[in-house]
């Protein structure tokens, strides 16, 4: 049995969680290497730390607004996601398709961090409904988030390495795909909340 970080929970059960969590912002992170021209650590360092802190972010303020404002958001919550994941894959797939001189232009420009942001919100807005039911179990709402952060952050980091290998061989196709990926978990996301 795994370390006890809580009262009949253990650290095994919260790593289980947190790879549950981090699969959306795995393949998030997948398809931003796609699009790197030149596999660039740092922004592969940024995105892991952006994704790792709104996974961990979020399941603390599911946490703490378990009992006053879930009623509120739980109505919304799929659909921004939707939204936002929608807006990022669908500007992806019209990048794919632009001229070779404005993808360099874009490319050069660097880092998008509006769009990291943007990507790790989507796809981090599901977590918060695990908050509610660590509220529940009286879990130790800062070691969860923490264990949740440092497996989405070591995973997002893998998945830019991962994609970057793919999108130097197959780039177009591989941002065509990205797109649709993204696409696909805001469908995903939407899915699951309506059919619940």
């Amino acid at each position: 049995m795994g370390a006890k970080v809580w009262e009949n929970v253990d650290i095994f059960a919260i790593l289980l969680v947190g790879i549950g969590l981090a699969a959306d912002a795995f393949a998030a992170a997948l398809t931003q290497g796609v699009q790197m021209r030149q596999l660039s650590y740092r922004a592969a360092v940024l995105i892991a730390v952006v994704f790792g802190a709104f996974q961990g972010f979020m399941p603390v303020l599911g946490w703490a607004l378990a009992s006053q404002f879930s009623q509120i958001l739980a109505p919304v919550d799929h659909w921004i996601a939707f939204a936002l994941l929608a807006l990022i894959g669908g500007l992806m797939i019209r990048e794919a398709f632009a001229p070779e001189d404005v993808r360099e232009q874009r490319e050069d420009a660097g880092f998008d961090l509006k769009k990291i942001l943007v990507l790790g919100i989507g796809t981090s807005i599901d977590a918060a409904a695990i908050g509610v039911p660590f509220a529940v179990l009286a879990v130790n709402i800062v070691q969860a988030a923490l264990v949740i952060a440092a497996v989405t952050f070591v995973l997002s980091f893998l998945a830019v390495i991962i994609g970057h290998r793919v999108g130097a061989r197959f780039r177009k196709p591989a941002e065509i795909g990205g797109g649709v990926v993204l696409i696909a978990l805001g469908l995903k996301i939407l899915i699951e909340h309506l059919a619940a």
